[in-house]
């Protein structure tokens, strides 16, 4: 005697059938995210990036003020780069070991054959050195304002504001030519090489702000520097998304 049940239609087969997930495009801003949250993940886990880049520009700081701060008449000019010159020599030794990372178990190639693109890669790369100099930054700051006798109330925010302009640059050139050294040896001679000249008008522009700032100018008078530091902003982050591809490929 046999038993009927009821009737197999496609509708019963499919709620039977392990439920999978649609693909779906990745947006070009979820690209950027999923970089950016990687490398800020392994920096909270580990925090030898900030650690010894904050470390090293802490010691540059103190060096500074017990070579060069005579009296209270040079302190603008001493403060400014005590403040911006061991930002940039950190900023290299951050990058350094940023791009370092990609190396290790062939991550860099793992990289560059996701279905992320090349301007994402950039961007994410980006915000994530932009974070770990303003890192850097928020320990630098501070410990020249101690030993430089510097007012944080009266001069904390112009200095936040010049740091916020000037940084973006200086991220965006180390993520763009970063890329250049993952697979030399001496990379950390090329990067500075490299970097150096291209951060040049940034340096200058912002170690100047700094000084007339802590000389007592108006923000009004410092315009032009702000100027100079947005050109190069735009024409880093324009070069790092069209260059960054080319650059990875024949790095």
């Amino acid at each position: 005697m046999s038993q009927s049940g009821p009737p197999v239609t496609d509708a019963s087969v499919a709620r039977a059938l392990p439920h999978r997930p649609v693909a779906r495009p990745v947006s070009w801003a979820e690209q950027t995210r999923i970089i950016f949250t990687k490398d800020l993940a392994i920096e909270l886990r580990t925090g030898e990036v900030v650690t010894t880049s904050a470390f090293f520009g802490f010691v540059i700081v103190i060096m500074s003020s017990l070579s060069f701060y005579d009296s209270p008449l040079t302190r603008a000019q001493v403060a400014a780069g005590a403040i911006w010159l061991p930002t940039a020599f950190a900023s290299v030794l951050s990058l350094s070991r940023t791009w370092q990372r990609e190396r290790q178990d062939g991550a860099f190639e793992g990289l560059l054959v996701s279905p992320l693109s090349y301007s994402a890669i950039f961007m994410g790369k980006a915000l994530g050195m932009f974070c770990f100099l303003l890192a850097v930054e928020a320990v630098v700051i501070p410990a020249a304002a101690v030993l430089f006798n510097i007012d944080l109330g009266q001069f904390g925010p112009s200095l936040l504001l010049i740091a916020l302009c000037a940084t973006p640059g200086i991220a965006a050139a180390g993520a763009l030519f970063g890329v250049m050294t993952v697979r030399t040896r001496a990379r950390d001679l090329v990067l500075a090489v490299v970097l150096f000249p291209l951060l040049s008008p940034t340096l200058l522009a912002v170690v100047a702000a700094t000084r007339d700032l802590l000389d007592g100018q108006p923000l009004s008078i410092l315009v032009g520097y702000f100027k100079v530091m947005g050109i190069f902003d735009l024409a880093f982050f324009a070069g790092g998304l069209t260059l960054f591809g080319p650059l990875a490929d024949g790095g």
